[in-house]
């Protein structure tokens, strides 16, 4: 059975040191060191150690072919989106991106599909990247994070893109990044472990209470990591819709339970019994594999929580490529 992974990370082995360009230490830059490691440092601090899977296509493919997996969905590390920086120099670093990403889709065909990243703090660049990833570069669609600064996805300001998205086809995997309450819990890794399921529920939420599903019903939007915690806290905010709609329901009177079948989910939730009620809530024809490949909070055997549920062929086959397809906007033959 042809398995798609939505949710894998991809980044070049280098890529432009900006911070030493721009004189500014919170772009993200890479350091290779001696005895073979590779680590990224962001504001002169340590942030992760990669390995040579995050780049390198035929490892990757190797990999993933042991777990009959044969296809990625290229995206990059949300570290990279560098919303904060200024719009030109967050496009050099995109474009560089998107670049290299493009490279492996085109050399591996059959093994990779791509997403690419756009400086969303610029609604006309990000437009103009939209418009080049999809027309220039092959790519699906882009890896947005789950706010933009002050923005919210549903600010006025960031309109004009999903509308771009919207005509282009383009499928968006919205990707949990500078968590909420960051400096308020730095200890137990709490910003991954709390935070970044609040700011997928926090998107969610916004592009549902904001009108922007309503008024773009041909978007295709992905929630990374299973929604959040989203779809776990549907009912809560069902009843706050009811209950106190002067609160609410200011920009759309819709009850938000009648957007989870217009928004995509990736299978990764750490809990079979997590994933079997996302089936439950919203629909096995919204949700697909997914992994955040190849991090160690990911899931290590890809497929494996599916695999653990006991579904039926055509549900397996639905998960595990036909809403991929159907998200991405692409057909069965192109990895056939």
């Amino acid at each position: 059975m042809l398995k798609i992974d939505v949710h894998a990370h991809y980044l070049p082995r280098d890529w432009p040191d900006l911070a030493r360009k721009y004189g500014d230490p919170r772009f993200p830059v890479i350091h290779h060191t001696d005895d073979g490691r590779h680590r990224i440092y962001k504001d002169g601090k340590f942030f992760r150690e990669i390995r040579s899977n995050t780049w390198d296509p035929a490892e990757r493919v190797e990999e993933y072919a042991r777990f009959g997996v044969q296809v990625q969905v290229l995206s990059t590390v949300p570290v990279m989106f560098s919303y904060w920086a200024k719009p030109h120099h967050a496009l050099e670093l995109h474009q560089a991106l998107n670049d290299h990403m493009a490279e492996a889709v085109r050399a591996y065909p059959r093994h990779f599909a791509g997403i690419g990243t756009v400086p969303l703090q610029s609604p006309r660049l990000a437009i103009q990247e939209l418009e080049r990833c999809m027309d220039q570069l092959g790519l699906q669609g882009v890896q947005i994070g789950s706010h933009v600064n002050d923005w919210n996805l549903d600010a006025p300001e960031l309109f004009e893109f999903f509308q771009a998205a919207a005509e282009l086809g383009a499928a968006i995997l919205v990707h949990p990044w500078d968590m909420m309450g960051a400096a308020s819990m730095p200890k137990y890794w709490l910003p991954w472990l709390v935070g970044m399921p609040a700011e997928q529920s926090r998107a969610a939420c916004c592009l549902i209470f904001g009108g922007v599903l309503e008024r773009l019903p041909n978007l295709r939007v992905c929630m990374a990591h299973g929604g959040g915690s989203f779809p776990y806290t549907i009912g809560r905010i069902e009843h706050g819709f009811n209950m106190r709609p002067d609160l609410v329901a200011t920009d759309n009177p819709r009850n938000p339970r009648e957007y989870l079948d217009r928004l995509y989910f990736d299978s990764w939730v750490a809990d079979a019994r997590a994933l079997r009620y996302l089936l439950d809530t919203v629909g096995v024809s919204q949700v697909m594999l997914g992994t955040d490949y190849p991090f160690p909070l990911g899931e290590q055997t890809p497929g494996g929580l599916i695999d653990q549920l006991g579904l039926d062929p055509s549900e397996r086959a639905r998960l595990f490529h036909g809403t991929a397809l159907e998200w991405l906007g692409l057909p069965l033959s192109r990895f056939a």
